[in-house]
This record gives structure tokens, C-alpha cells and sequence, in this order.
């Protein structure tokens, strides 16, 4: 069975099932896990033992419309390849910008 797990994960699905299912106290059970409280805390609260999408819930794919006037007047201005205009657009207005 092939698990996918986040870099960062401290627990594999059989713990988490365990900390779920434990009757023992957090600090029980951080201690015997070698993990932090509240990752004991986390786990009980949710109903499975999948991680989750580590992306943002909502992802700014476009520009407001004063980004888009500053972007549009640096292409008229500087003559620039789109690409080019990418990587100043990028650095000011917006990191995750894309084409």
C-alpha cells in the first residue's frame, strides 16, 4: 500500500487511527508518540486520517483592477515581451501570478 504523507507529518495513518480511538489523555499519549499536544488535539478532531490539501482554499488567479492598470501601463511603457513582464509584475504586484 503505497501512503502519501505530508513532508512535514509527524504521524503515519496507524497513529492518527490510534490517537483517534485512544482513551488516554493528550499528554499521554504526546509522550508516548514523541509528538506535540496539540497534534494529539488535531488528530482527534477530525473524522478521517487522510491528510489534507495543503493548498489555499482560494487561489487569486487574476488581478485587481489597479494591478491590471499598473501591469497594462508597464507593457505599454517599457515595451516589454509578455515574458519579460511576467518577472517585474511577479516581484511588485502579485508572487503567484501566472501567464
Amino acid at each position: 500500500m503505497n501512503i502519501r504523507l505530508h513532508k512535514n507529518a509527524t504521524t503515519t495513518p496507524a497513529r492518527r487511527r490510534y490517537i483517534q480511538t485512544s482513551p488516554w489523555p493528550a499528554a499521554r499519549l504526546a509522550a508516548e508518540l514523541r509528538v506535540s499536544e496539540d497534534t494529539i488535539r488535531r488528530w482527534r478532531g477530525r473524522d478521517s486520517v487522510e491528510d489534507r490539501p495543503h493548498t489555499a482554499h482560494r487561489l487569486q488567479t487574476t488581478l485587481t483592477p489597479a494591478q491590471e492598470a499598473v501591469a497594462v501601463a508597464l507593457r505599454k511603457t517599457l515595451w516589454l515581451p509578455l515574458d519579460d513582464l511576467l518577472v517585474v509584475v511577479r516581484a511588485f504586484l502579485h508572487e503567484g501570478m501566472t501567464r
